[in-house]
Order: structure tokens, then sequence, then C-alpha cells
């Protein structure tokens, strides 16, 4: 007996410990080790649920027990609340019934030992106590005392209180009714300890399967068995960086330099800076990272490198947008120089100096230094586009006189293209006799018609 003891001990010691993490609604065995104790009262004629049947219920010197481990329960939940289990049970019979005066008969230590099949149903799970699991069972057996055996029919009343998700403490009590004369109906009280075991953890996270969001991948309870890879406390499915830890704000990835972007999305992730540059610093505020900015500490547009503009010639133009970027002009000439009338007087005064051979277009030379001086003054104006006007006295044929005054202004043109003048600013008219600036009847105001004109062109 010391023996069966020891190795009851022993089983029970293994099951604990392996089970330890254990829920209940995976567990779906339990087995109950402890010890029992049979109350051969009531006596009299076996009559079931007699009126005398819970007189001396209590009464524990009608108890045969044992004292060593002496029960042993399996069961198996079967689901809805319902479980089936085996009980086997030994005890030594000391008293065995009573007396017409009441008194408990002694018998000569027989042997006790029982073998019986119960359906429990909990109440607990149904009113989902966690810690008091009350139930009712029912179910039949075979007990022998001595060499006496038959069958009984048993009803079952008992409670667990469970101390963890897998480790109880179990009482019950059973009624059982014999079902031949020669073996007395008794009562068999048992109390043990109750382990729940056999859940399936493929993962061996400690989460059962059932449960078990990720089975097949170890997990964290705080996320229904699924794993959390880097501890930063987001589990690894909601984790845009699951092997480095970081905060929630940044779903799980780190921030090396604290500036709000997420390392795998910041461009400079050594150096603090901007959301809206991918996270590089942009000192001078110009929208161009410090990286790509050829002036990082002064302002300027991402097309110029972030870097001004510049004003070569400072007149308010800037050299993008100056047509003359090397002449200070004006703003409403696109940073060119503006002819003024001033000028315009002044380059007639050299134009009507040109001299030619007589009735020809040919420029004499003499006029070679007055030419000079007018391209001088059409160089300071690179844009402003001239019309070279030329222009007769009234003498001879009109029809001649138009044609000499073509010819002599497309020579002048032609001469500045030779020097230098842009061919596209200039353009060449005769108006022949039609335009004097003084009278024809005289020798000088003759000589004041014949003559050449460079204007603004409109």
């Amino acid at each position: 007996m010391k023996n069966l003891s020891r190795l009851l001990l022993a089983m029970l010691l293994v099951l604990g410990y392996s089970n330890a993490n254990a829920q209940d609604e995976n567990n779906p065995w339990q087995i109950t080790i402890g010890v029992n104790a049979v109350d051969a009262y009531p006596s009299g004629d076996g009559a079931p649920f007699s009126e005398t049947v819970f007189s001396k219920y209590f009464d524990v010197d009608n108890y045969n027990i044992l004292p060593s481990l002496s029960s042993v329960a399996v069961s198996k939940y079967i689901g809805d609340g319902f479980s089936f289990g085996v009980t086997g049970s030994i005890n030594k019979i000391e008293n065995w019934g009573e007396d017409a005066n009441g008194e408990a008969i002694s018998v000569d230590d027989l042997s006790y030992y029982g073998v019986d099949g119960t359906i429990k149903y909990s109440f607990g799970q149904a009113l989902e106590w966690s810690t008091f699991d009350p139930f009712l069972g029912v179910g039949g057996g075979y007990s022998w005392v001595d060499e006496i055996g038959a069958g009984t029919l048993n009803g079952t009343l008992g409670f667990n209180i469970w101390f963890s998700d897998n480790v109880g403490f179990t009482v019950q009590s059973a009624y059982k009714h014999a079902f031949e004369d020669y073996l007395q109906t008794h009562f068999q009280h048992t109390a043990g300890l109750s382990i729940k075991f056999g859940g399936t953890d493929t993962d061996g996270d400690g989460i059962y399967d059932k449960d078990d969001a990720c089975p097949d991948v170890p997990g964290i309870e705080a996320f229904n068995g699924c794993p959390d890879s880097d501890g930063d406390g987001i589990e690894d499915s909601k984790d845009d960086c699951p092997n480095e830890a970081g905060p929630a704000e940044l779903n799980g990835c780190p921030d090396s330099d604290g500036d709000g972007v997420a390392d795998k999305d910041d461009n400079c992730p050594s150096v603090a800076g901007l959301k809206a540059l991918a996270g590089c610093p942009d000192a001078d505020g110009d929208g161009v990272t410090d990286g790509d900015d050829a002036c990082p500490n002064t302002p300027g547009p991402a097309a110029n490198k972030g870097c001004p503009w510049p004003d070569g010639d400072g007149d308010g133009v800037l050299d993008k947008d100056d047509k003359c970027p090397d002449v200070k002009g004006t703003v409403a000439n696109n940073g060119c120089p503006e002819v003024t009338e001033e000028i315009q007087k002044t380059l007639n005064e050299y134009a009507k100096t040109i001299l030619f051979d007589l009735g020809k277009s040919t420029i004499k030379s003499a006029s070679e230094a007055v030419l000079k001086d007018i391209i001088g003054i059409l160089n300071e104006y690179p844009t402003a586009k001239f019309t070279v006007e030329g222009h007769t006295d009234s003498t001879g044929s009109q029809k001649l006189n138009q044609s000499l005054s073509e010819a002599r202004a497309l020579s002048v043109k032609e001469y500045l293209v030779e020097n230098g003048v842009d061919e596209f600013r200039l353009s060449a008219l005769g108006f022949g006799e039609s335009k004097p600036i003084d009278t024809n009847k005289t020798r000088a105001g003759r000589a004041n018609n014949r003559r050449v004109e460079i204007n603004l062109a409109k």
C-alpha cells in the first residue's frame, strides 16, 4: 500500500509540472488523486433515498478511511459542460452498518474495491465561474467488500476549487445503491488534488492551439499567441519593422534621430530633419535639403540648387530673367537698357553725316569713323531693333530717288552687319523724297534732305 501511494504521488508531480501553463478550456483531460471514505450507513432495507438516508451523513464515526492515497479518477470532457470519467478506489472496512441500537458494527478489516463510471455536468462552466465549479453526476459501477461484489447505481454531487488554470481541489460524495441485497447500499466520499491536461500547443508557447491566433509561431499571451519579435509591444503582424523596436506612433519602427520620421522612411536617419523633406534638415528653410543645397545657410529656389538668383548688373532684374545680364537696364525692358530720345537724337546726328558717292549707294571711306560710333551705340542696346531709313531730295525723278534711297539704306545696314551688329536687329527702308526735313529750293535744304536715319523700330 505504501508503494502504491508513492507511485500515485509521483504521477501527480509529473503531471503538475508538465502542464503548469495549460488553460481550462483547452484541457479536455482531468485526473484526480486523493483519499476516499466509505460510509456503510444507511442500513436497513437499503431502499434508495429512504427517510433516514442522510440522518448520519456527517457522522464520521461511521466512515472507513484508509490513511493513504486511495482513489484515482480520470475523466474526459465531451462538450457542453459534460464529461465522462472512470474512478478506481480501494479502502479498508472496519465499520459496516449499525446494529439495532444504532451502534456501528465492527468487522475484521474487510477489503473494499470500487470501479465506477460517471457522467458529470459542470455548473461552473455554464455560470462562467472560473474558481468554484460545482457539478452533478450520475452513473454506475461495481463494488466489492471482501469477496462480495455487486453492481451499483450512483448519484454524485461535488465541486472543484481551481487554484490556477489547471490545478485544483475536488470534493465529492457518491450515493451508491446496490442492486443485490448482499451488498450494503452506502456512501463514498472523496477528496483529492485535480489536474487538467491534454491541450495541444503546436508552437510550444504555452497557449494552446484553440486560443492561439498564431498556432504555428511561438508568441505571447498578450497577443493571443502571436509573436512580438522585437519586444516593442506591437505584434509582428501589425509591426512595420518587426525585427527592430520602435514606438506605436511609427507602427513599431525606430526613429534614431527623433525627428518623427521612421528610419526606414528617413533619407537622413542620423540627423533630425523635417517630415516634409523625408527626415532631412533644411537650415535656411528654403525647401531644399541641406545635402542638396549649394547655399545651405542662404534661402534660394530649388531651381538654382537652393541659392538665390544673382543680379550681376544690379539692375533689379535677376540674371535668369535678364535679357542683358551684363548690362544694367530697366525692369520694363527685361533688364536691358532703353533707347532714350536723347540717344535716338545722337544716333541720327551721326547717321546724317554718312557720305555716299554722288548718285550712288557706296559709302565714302570718310564715313567709317562715324559708322564705328554708330556701331558702339547699337551695341549698348543689344536687344533693341532699329530701322535704317534712306531719304533723298527732290532732284531727279521720283522713281530714281526711291530706288537710290532704298539702296543707300541697305548699304548702311550691310556695313553694320559686316561689323558685328546682329542682322536680326536691323531692317532697311527707302522713302525717296517723300519725307523732307527741309526745303528743296535751296542747296542747304536739299543737303539736309539727303540723309540716312537709324530709328528705333516700332
